[in-house]
């Protein structure tokens, strides 16, 4: 049986969906005005091998993954760029669905944009100050009363004083109490007429927080089992979504919360103050998509992942090592034996609340035995748990041999391959070994295999 880590009551809990068979889960994605980074590749792929494992296992999963496409920031950038704010969304929408496709990340089932739930959010907020709730502020921004809460602070962790005492409390003035957060912003002159939206307090535009618990309940309902996000949201993001949508809707919103660690880099926090903040597509210009995705699970999803050059190198040769496997044995035609022993423990390791790294630990243990028993077979089981996770999905020649020369490229490395070749044939080992040593310096290793030589990027 699955189990998996609760945020909420920070231990593993066996995995009992609301109704049998189907699972309903909610992620927050991503705010668009600028191209997404490491951060968001790690709750892409984390969640992507969340669904697949689910789905693999048998349930029908309806995922939904937001864009926030209204928020200050937003505002900002498309009034320093001169452009509209659906300009920009559109703009980045599109380049987060290029970077995703390109990572091997499914389409969620639902991906609603914050500015086509107004409507509902509005209705949230109205519910919450019927309850007493929210309140309208001296600038008319509508908030959320927290202490009329009584479990605020239990994903956190943390009493309403401990909250109130930490330093990422911003204190405004207008708020009855600091820890208190916007609902409803209410409308700057300054603002663009397009994020302006009449309400019932006056014109103005959604909080942050109060765009997930509608665009949720929504599309799954007022309590659904899973919950993710990425660490930073755990306090206050999902604090509020909980506050918000139990204070409205008087009964549990989620039943499991998951979290995916940080994304360090060089053992340093990601961050642009720090200057070693990489966004997805600086990094795909060096690795391959692939290797990134491998780079990632390879990691459990809670722990921090550190990024260098080191570790995306080692996952390189890792994946690598797997594919040559594949290259070598041809896998077996069907599908999926899960009886078999490899398999058993690849699903005993994603069960343990998704314990990708021991999965692909089993995946190395597969391709030991593909190399050892040259079994078609073992092939088969290699390709298609691997496949569970989103890797191995490429022909191995085609990654193998990868790069940006194209076929002109490969033409010239085979023919260099067949006069070394001929070369051997001479017994001139010198030239022989002078075109080995060429291309590796070119960045090509070269594998005498019973079936002749073959190449890969080094």
């Amino acid at each position: 049986m699955l189990s998996i880590h609760n945020t909420l009551t920070r231990k593993k809990e066996a995995f009992v969906p609301i109704e049998p068979g189907k699972v309903r889960m909610y992620v927050c994605g991503m705010t668009v005005y600028d191209f997404c980074h490491l951060g968001h590749a790690r709750v892409m792929v984390v969640f992507d091998m969340v669904v697949r494992w689910l789905r693999a296992s048998g349930f029908d999963v309806t995922y939904v993954r937001n864009i926030t496409d209204i928020d200050d920031k937003i505002i900002k950038r498309a009034q320093e760029n001169g452009e509209s704010i659906r300009a920009l969304t559109d703009r980045f929408v599109a380049a987060m669905h290029e970077d995703a496709d390109a990572l091997g990340v499914l389409l969620p089932s639902h991906e609603p944009r914050a500015t086509d739930y107004v409507a509902s959010m509005q209705s949230l907020i109205g519910r919450l100050y019927e309850k007493g709730l929210a309140y309208q502020a001296d600038n008319r921004d509508v908030c959320y009363a927290v202490r009329k809460f009584p479990g605020y602070g239990r994903l956190s962790g943390k009493s309403i004083d401990e909250l109130r005492a930490g330093e990422r409390v911003e204190v405004v003035t207008d708020k009855r109490d600091p820890l208190d957060f916007v609902l409803w912003k209410h409308a700057r002159d300054e603002e663009p007429e397009e994020v302006k939206w009449a309400s019932p307090w006056g014109p103005g535009r959604p909080g942050w927080h109060i765009e997930c618990s509608a665009m949720s309940s929504d599309l799954l309902g007022e309590r659904f089992d899973i919950h993710g996000g990425g660490q930073d949201l755990q306090f206050p993001h999902h604090e509020n979504e909980i506050a918000q949508s139990e204070g409205a809707h008087g009964h549990t919103f989620v039943n499991y919360w998951m979290h995916n660690g940080f994304v360090r880099v060089d053992d340093e926090k990601m961050s642009k103050s720090l200057g070693n903040f990489f966004t997805i597509r600086e990094v795909l210009a060096r690795y391959d998509a692939e290797v990134v995705r491998f780079f990632i699970l390879r990691a459990h999803y809670r722990s921090a992942l550190n990024y260098s050059d080191a570790h995306l190198d080692d996952a390189r040769n890792a994946l690598t090592r797997l594919y040559t496997a594949l290259r070598n044995v041809a896998p077996a035609s069907g599908g999926l034996d899960a009886s078999e022993a490899h398999a058993e423990r690849f699903a005993s390791a994603m069960n343990d609340d998704f314990n990708t790294a021991e999965a692909i630990a089993v995946l190395f243990d597969l391709a030991n035995e593909v190399n050892r028993s040259q079994s078609p077979e073992m092939a088969r089981q290699l390709k298609a748990l691997a496949g569970v996770l989103g890797l191995l999905e490429r022909d191995p020649v085609a990654f193998l041999q990868g790069g940006d020369g194209g076929d002109e490229d490969a033409g010239r490395i085979e023919a260099a391959i067949a006069a070394r070749t001929e070369a051997k044939k001479s017994r001139d080992f010198a030239t022989a070994d002078r075109i080995r040593a060429e291309l590796l310096e070119q960045g090509v290793v070269l594998e005498d295999t019973p079936q002749g030589t073959a190449w890969r990027r080094a």
